[in-house]
């Protein structure tokens, strides 16, 4: 069984969060260290751990996360200059918190996606 996150308490409202959007299939909040004037995470409610954890059981879970990362992007004013989705797996990746989540970074360019 996975172990709980801060995400979890979020999403149950335990921790106080930035929170833009949430239903019964995900939850996004802004991002308390931001790294450009947009920067959302979007999670799933479910606790999956990394992408590595993922089953045929949540494709309709993550293709809701898209659905809700266009969405936000056009009320946040960033979707006709374009916006990045981000999702990190495990620590060489850049993981942190191990409840996957989707970052959705806009609002000024980002430059190239990785730098040598």
């Amino acid at each position: 069984m996975a172990e709980e996150t801060i995400f979890s308490k979020i999403i149950r409202g335990e921790i106080p969060a930035n929170i833009v959007f949430q239903d019964e299939t995900v939850t996004a909040f802004r991002d308390i260290s931001p790294q450009a004037p947009t920067h959302i995470l979007i999670i799933p409610n479910k606790l999956i751990p990394t992408v590595n954890d993922v089953t045929a059981e949540d494709e309709q879970v993550l293709g809701h996360l898209f659905v809700v990362a266009a969405k936000i992007a056009q009320q946040e004013g960033i979707a006709e200059d374009g916006y990045r989705l981000v999702m990190n797996c495990n620590k060489h990746g850049g993981q942190e918190v191990f409840h996957i989540h989707m970052h959705l970074l806009g609002g000024k360019p980002l430059g190239p996606l990785l730098s040598q």
